[in-house]
């Protein structure tokens, strides 16, 4: 152990950057600095969105500061990352630059409504704040007509959020006593729902989607949005027309971490799948920037919190006993787990290994009250946790 204070830089304040800067603080000494360096004055408890849309969660009932992290020791840097640079261990911010003894980039996905023509001014992007509440909004002018759902390119993070967003729009529709005159249709470039859960899975949540009334149309890949005419075209040279658009723009690693060459083949960071290590020493990445080719059925790991925290728990538990000298380092087991909303006060909850060999493990529970709840209390023990 070296008993010199040491620096570990935390790059991003979602679910993973925050779990491992509360994780290594706790674990630390006081001599040795845990920075988080975060762009936004507010975290967001994201899988919130889908009630927030459907009028049932306010803002601040799903958001808390990011600055109430320093309470627990934690050096809470605000601003815009203007460079990496992981063989020096530096982040360059607002024009400081700041070093550490490890690095973790927790930066997430970056959202690009703008690859697709079209797409963002003519519906509404419910993986952001504004666009929950512009879809919130937009929905209750609509009492006749065509909601689409879209799901505009892959990889996209939270598997599970299109299928729930379908399900608790129809809900919504039913509850307003406009069913009849609304229909709902999900359009995807997937093939099927959650297709690395397998097919098992990924068929039954198909049949809770569709016995809704539910369209489900797998393997479209939208080229183009026409906002004026209301109208969706696909590469397979389908189209579809809306009234109500709701969509997951495309998703790319953020720009500052692709100039700084950490990304591979996939676009995403590669890692060891087990300690989440890159190619840089002492340099580690978590979470929805980083891309992990799941070799038993040759695709990724889907990109989703509950992943961004179990990796930041091992991430930081290792970087503790590095620093301390103490403990025995951990490996991630590719474990993970998820409620599924499907309205009408009910949840169904998959999950299992994803590392299992010759394929996922992935069981798929069906909807009920219980499970509802305990996605709501979910939500309560994570805003009250970590902040």
């Amino acid at each position: 152990m070296n008993s010199a204070a040491k620096t570990v830089l935390i790059l991003g304040g979602g679910f993973g950057g925050i779990v491992a800067a509360c994780r290594l603080r706790q674990a630390l000494p006081r001599q040795h600095r845990v920075i988080l360096v975060e762009r936004e004055a507010t975290h967001v408890f994201a899988p919130s969105l889908l009630w927030l849309m459907i009028g049932e969660r306010k803002p601040n009932a799903i958001s808390r500061p990011i600055a109430a992290l320093a309470k627990r020791g934690i050096e809470v840097v605000r601003g815009n990352i203007e460079k990496i640079d992981p063989a020096r261990r530096t982040v360059s911010v607002n024009g400081r630059e700041f070093a550490g003894d490890y690095m973790i980039v927790a930066l997430g996905a970056e959202l690009a409504p703008e690859l697709v023509p079209g797409l963002a001014a003519a519906g509404h992007n419910f993986y952001t704040l504004a666009g929950a509440e512009s879809l919130r909004d937009a929905r209750l002018k609509l009492d006749q007509g065509r909601i689409v759902v879209l799901v505009s390119a892959m990889p996209f993070k939270c598997p599970g959020a299109p299928n729930e967003a379908a399900m608790l729009l129809e809900y919504d529709c039913r509850r307003r006593g406009i069913r009849k005159e609304v229909g709902v249709d999900l359009y995807t470039a997937e093939p099927g729902p959650m297709p690395v859960a397998g097919q098992t899975v990924s068929a039954a949540l198909r049949q809770m989607i569709e016995s809704k009334g539910i369209g489900y149309h797998p393997n479209h890949s939208v080229t183009a949005v026409d906002a004026a005419l209301r109208r969706i075209s696909f590469a397979n040279g389908a189209s579809a027309e809306f009234d109500l658009l709701a969509y997951i723009p495309p998703h790319r690693a953020p720009q500052v971490v692709r100039d700084a060459g950490m990304c591979g083949e996939s676009g995403w960071i590669p890692i060891d799948r087990e300690t989440m290590a890159t190619k840089f020493p002492e340099v580690f990445a978590i979470g929805d920037v980083t891309g992990i080719m799941l070799t038993s059925i040759g695709k990724p790991l889907p990109k989703a919190g509950v992943f961004a925290h179990h990796e930041a728990e091992v991430v930081a538990h290792n970087i503790a006993c590095a620093i301390t000298g103490k403990g025995t380092p951990k490996r991630f087991s590719g474990d993970g787990e998820c409620f599924l909303e499907s309205g009408d006060g009910r949840a169904g909850f998959g999950g299992g290994d994803f590392y299992a060999n010759p394929a996922p493990q992935i069981v798929l529970k069906p909807p009920s009250v219980m499970r509802h709840l305990g996605k709501v209390l979910y939500e309560k023990y994570w805003l009250f946790r970590w902040f």
